[in-house]
C-alpha cells in the first residue's frame, strides 16, 4: 500500500457513500481522507482482522473471497471504481468477513473511524447522509443474501421433495 494524497471531488461526487453532499462537504473530505494505491495481489484487508475503516475504489478492480472451514477460497465478488467495501467494520467492531485484494493497480480512498467522528463533529447532516448511505447498502446486499439463500433453500426443498416420489 503506497499512500496517495490526492483526492478530487469530481472523484467523490459519483459515488453513492457521499450522495447527497454538498460540494463545500465534499472539498473537506478530499482535505481529510487519504487514498492508497495497491499494487495488483496486495491484500487490502484479510478475513478474521479487527480493523475500523472501509475502502472506496476510486479506481482499478478488488475481489472479495470468503474461506471455507478447510481453508478452500470461493470469490464473492468483484468490486470496481465507486464500489466501496468493509463498511460493516465502522459500523460494528467484529473481525473482518471476507479477505480483499487487488487484481489491477487500485487506488483505494482509506475512511476510518476516526474520519467519520471529525465528520459527526464538524457537520452532523454529511455525517447522518454518509452513514444512511452506509445503511442503504448494508439493507441492498442483504436483500441480495436473502435471494440467494431463497434459491438454495427452494432447490433443497426441491430435489428433497423429488427423492420422495
Amino acid at each position: 500500500m503506497t499512500p496517495r494524497p490526492l483526492v478530487r471531488r469530481e472523484q467523490l461526487r459519483d459515488i453513492g457513500l457521499f450522495g447527497g453532499l454538498d460540494d463545500d462537504s465534499l472539498d473537506a473530505l478530499t482535505r481529510e481522507l487519504r487514498a492508497s494505491l495497491f499494487d495488483p495481489g496486495a491484500l487490502v484487508m484479510k478475513e478474521g482482522d479487527h480493523a475500523r475503516e472501509m475502502f472506496v475504489v476510486l479506481s482499478g478492480e478488488l475481489e472479495v473471497v470468503r474461506h471455507s472451514a478447510n481453508g478452500a477460497e470461493g470469490r464473492v465478488a468483484l468490486l470496481g471504481p465507486g464500489n466501496w467495501v468493509g463498511e460493516m467494520s465502522i459500523i460494528d467492531p467484529q473481525p473482518r468477513s471476507a479477505s480483499v485484494r487487488a487484481l489491477a493497480p487500485s487506488i483505494l480512498l482509506v475512511v476510518t473511524t476516526e474520519d467519520l467522528d471529525r465528520l459527526y463533529r464538524r457537520d452532523m447532516k454529511s455525517y447522518l447522509l454518509v452513514v444512511l448511505n452506509i445503511a442503504r447498502e448494508l439493507a441492498r446486499r442483504l436483500r441480495v443474501a436473502d435471494g440467494m439463500i431463497a434459491g438454495f433453500l427452494s432447490s433443497v426443498i426441491d430435489q428433497n421433495l423429488g427423492y420422495r416420489r
